[in-house]
């Protein structure tokens, strides 16, 4: 009867964090099926009256910006991803498999560059890329975005590889494999899970990128999606309702990659979730 009674709080104190963290998700949709009007009531209505879908179709009319903005994030983002999991693959690899001296403190380095934040090395790429001709390319944020992938991609890899069991890779030694063969052949079959994680939240993190995006890019035709959330920001007012629905409309791959992809985030996640 205790044990019950426990189960039922737990599933209300489940139940009112989840609609504490649903909520700003449920406001931002509301109000973009708000008019202008409606947004400033005051007591502002929890459900729109006059239900509107104009800010939607503005959004995503021929002549916006967001459809551009969305082609460019798309390129800039599946770059960024590539480079950071195609390198972090074989750097995770070796910090989990061979022992050298500065395995540690590179290790230590990997975790210290994840607290740090990307402004701190705004400065220096942007003399480097312009000194090597890269400003108003998309190559320029996606190297950029990479770099802070590639650190965050070894962490979670390398726990993944530790989970790993050796034997596999002397088993497959002993059929004759190389450690090149045993590596490609093994070891990425099985780190599926934990690659499809570390590609993820390298996407995740380039197509949310917004400091990079403007700053290495002055060409508006060539800027990411989240730099146009400045359109609606007007002198005397900003557009609530437009706003709401531009950001409805650039979250919504983030969303469908973690609603497709959760078995394997969830499996590489916990599967790699072991004393490194």
């Amino acid at each position: 009867m205790k044990s019950k009674k426990n189960n039922i709080g737990l599933f209300f104190v489940g139940l009112l964090i989840f609609i504490v963290f649903l909520f700003p998700l449920y406001w931002m949709v509301v109000t973009a099926l708000k008019t202008q009007t409606e947004i400033f009531e005051i007591p502002t209505p929890l459900w729109p009256r006059d239900l509107t879908l104009e800010p939607f179709q503005a959004q995503l009319s021929v002549s916006s910006d967001t459809l551009r903005g969305f082609k460019n994030s798309l390129i800039i983002s599946v770059g960024a991803t590539l480079i950071s999991t195609v390198l972090a693959i074989p750097a995770a690899y070796g910090l989990a498999r061979f022992r050298f001296k500065a395995k540690k403190p590179l290790i230590l380095f990997f975790l210290i560059t994840q607290m740090l934040p990307s402004t701190l090395v705004l400065t220096s790429l942007y003399i480097m890329f312009a000194r090597i001709h890269l400003l108003n390319t998309y190559l320029a944020p996606i190297l950029a975005d990479a770099t802070l992938g590639i650190p965050f991609s070894i962490i979670i890899l390398r726990s993944y590889f530790i989970s790993i069991p050796k034997e596999l890779d002397e088993a497959a030694v002993i059929d004759g494999c190389s450690h090149a063969q045993s590596f490609v052949k093994v070891m990425l079959p099985i780190a599926r899970p934990g690659i499809i994680v570390a590609a993820v939240f390298s996407f995740v993190y380039a197509w949310g990128d917004l400091i990079y995006g403007i700053t290495f890019i002055t060409d508006p035709n060539m800027r990411p999606i989240t730099s146009s959330i400045y359109n609606y920001v007007q002198q005397y007012q900003t557009l609530w309702n437009s706003t709401m629905a531009f950001g409805i409309i650039a979250i919504m791959p983030v969303v469908l990659i973690f609603i497709f992809m959760q078995r394997y985030i969830v499996s590489g996640l916990t599967n790699g979730a072991v004393k490194a």
